[in-house]
């Protein structure tokens, strides 16, 4: 019978958030996204993989710009259509970057970052060791003054679906540029919404840590 292969991390239980070294933007333009480059689909599926082990160098403002925008930008001008489905065109989901100069909220009709929290709240995304050394992690808010528009009885599943397919989408556009990333459920959540200074009906439920990986930098 084969053995359990545990991931390789350290769990840091007693975290906090960190100030910020310099003064943080309060909002961060991001470039339009490159539709030319990464690999083809297949490949991306062929190469999706977890993993845990980052370098701290940080990703470009270009690499930055086109990880949001396959997250959940805008693909469709004409409609406001955005990379990621969401039940009813609710878009029940916000993307949040937890960087070492703040927590930003992703703006997707802008293509812009806006300010949240001056702090770095890196290593409060998650238990494990790795979450406060990668570059960025996001973390994906579910905004119940949009979700509550449906019925109490289909809200966790449609919230789920929509955070799901940003998370792959993330992955896919991670494997097709050369990025490591991990999607992560084990949060403290109140903790975490308390570093992001989210409001009552914010709720985060899950994490994702994209940085380069280790062992090319």
């Amino acid at each position: 019978m084969n053995e359990t292969k545990l991931p390789a991390y350290a769990v840091v239980r007693n975290a906090s958030a960190v100030p910020v070294a310099s003064e943080s933007l309060p909002v961060i333009a991001l470039p339009p996204p490159n539709l030319e480059g990464g690999a083809t689909l297949m490949i991306s599926l062929a190469r999706r993989k977890s993993v845990r082990d980052f370098a701290p160098t940080p990703l470009s403002p270009q690499q930055l710009g086109d990880l949001l925008w396959a997250a959940d930008g805008v693909n469709r001008a004409d409609t406001g259509g955005r990379t990621a489905p969401s039940a009813r065109g609710v878009n029940e989901i916000d993307v949040y970057v937890a960087l070492p100069e703040g927590v930003y909220r992703y703006e997707p009709a802008s293509h812009k970052l806006h300010l949240k929290h001056a702090v770095d709240a890196r290593n409060l995304t998650g238990y494990q060791d790795f979450v406060g050394q990668a570059p960025l992690d996001l973390v994906y808010v579910v905004n119940h003054a949009r979700a509550d528009a449906f019925p109490q009885s289909q809200r966790d599943s449609f919230a789920g679906i929509a955070v799901g397919a940003i998370a792959q989408n993330v992955s896919l556009y991670c494997a097709s540029a050369g990025l490591a990333c991990v999607v992560r459920g084990w949060l403290n959540h109140r903790m975490l919404a308390n570093a992001m200074s989210l409001n009552e009906d914010e709720i985060p439920v899950l994490a994702q840590t994209v940085g380069h990986p280790l062992a090319t930098a």
